[in-house]
């Protein structure tokens, strides 16, 4: 019995017709396949009937599979969403509620459309409208592109959404800088366009007389914060507001006018204080408030020293996640606070050692 060659055909090359290198693994009788093409091949299968069944099975046009020659028909590789856009969501979805930021439930979820609610300016009314939100591949280097108006809120006037609508895309263009999440400050810059825009214009009083005490309290402006970027871990976020102030008075001020008004603030898990101040005659005023983080408040006017920052005070706000950070949440602190006192002018770089000094 003689024995033959077993053959490795590549079945792409069945399509083209062209000449299929083959392989000899074993010796026997039969000639060289070697550069036969398939047509070739073929033909000296169907004159040969003692050839070997396996071997007419690898020659069957059956035997071997064909690769998808549309390539939408070839399975794709899963895609992964951008890191920076889950933690975007996760600190807007702590600060403004859980349903702030959300995906489209009627988009696929490839096409990275989500729905972003925007928070009223007071925190007691219900939202106003609701945007449709798309994130391109390469978000934050490119801003997210404001499709159109979800929903509205029928109570309201006819045409709030729509200037809604416009305000936002104003806001995205003032704000968003390349390969930085810009949402955050984007809202925030909504908020204040938004005031304006509803601002009424102001007439004088029919009369000068003095408001009430309490009135005057209220009517007060609101402190000049900056806020920093907000710093998210483990669904636990952080965000610091700085702003100046001459007086401890006025700094306390500021904190109970912040937690008066700020709803978002006055529920969170900590708000965590600090301040130095310059006063006459060369006396210094120094303070700090954990709000029931531990430690963290001393650590926060530490930074402050080491920084020689007067004049200012910080306020850290966190939400706290579910999942304890341990030692890392007072860096997670102390970031925040740098980051808002950098945005505030306050820190300076020197080309020199390249060390941050504070004024």
């Amino acid at each position: 019995m003689s024995r033959c060659r077993v053959l490795s055909i590549d079945a792409s090359a069945r399509a083209d017709m062209t000449p299929v290198p083959l392989i000899q693994l074993t010796r026997g009788p039969h000639p060289n396949f070697n550069h036969l093409s398939f047509s070739q091949l073929t033909t000296y299968t169907n004159a040969t009937p003692h050839l070997p069944a396996h071997l007419q099975h690898i020659l069957s046009p059956q035997s071997s599979p064909r690769l998808p020659t549309n390539p939408h028909q070839r399975p794709k590789p899963q895609q992964t969403m951008n890191e920076a856009l889950q933690d975007e969501i996760s600190a807007l979805n702590s600060i403004y509620g859980d349903s702030t930021l959300l995906p489209s439930p009627t988009d696929p979820p490839t096409s990275s459309i989500y729905i972003l609610t925007l928070p009223p300016l007071d925190p007691s009314s219900p939202p106003s409208s609701s945007l449709l939100i798309q994130f391109p591949p390469s978000y934050p280097d490119v801003p997210p592109s404001t499709l159109s108006t979800h929903s509205s809120n029928p109570a309201l006037p006819k045409g709030t959404a729509a200037r809604d609508l416009s305000l936002f895309r104003d806001a995205i263009t003032q704000v968003h800088t390349p390969g930085q999440v810009c949402l955050f400050d984007a809202i925030e810059s909504f908020n204040d366009l938004l005031t304006l825009a509803t601002s009424p214009v102001p007439s004088p009083p029919p009369s000068p007389s003095p408001p009430p005490q309490s009135q005057a309290e209220t009517s007060l402006p609101p402190p000049p914060w900056i806020l920093s970027a907000p710093f998210t871990e483990l669904k636990s976020t952080f965000l610091a507001r700085t702003s100046p102030v001459t007086s401890v008075s006025q700094a306390k001020g500021y904190l109970a006018h912040l937690l008066a008004t700020d709803k978002k603030v006055r529920s969170a898990t900590h708000n965590i204080t600090a301040w130095r101040i310059r006063g006459e005659n060369g006396t210094t005023y120094q303070d700090c408030d954990d709000d029931g983080e531990t430690a963290a408040g001393g650590r926060l006017l530490h930074l402050m020293q080491v920084m020689d920052l007067w004049d200012v005070m910080v306020v850290v706000t966190r939400w706290y996640g579910g999942q304890k950070l341990g030692p890392r949440r007072f860096a997670l602190i102390n970031m925040a606070a740098r980051d808002g006192f950098v945005r505030a002018g306050l820190v300076t770089e020197e080309k020199e050692g390249g060390r941050k000094k504070g004024r």
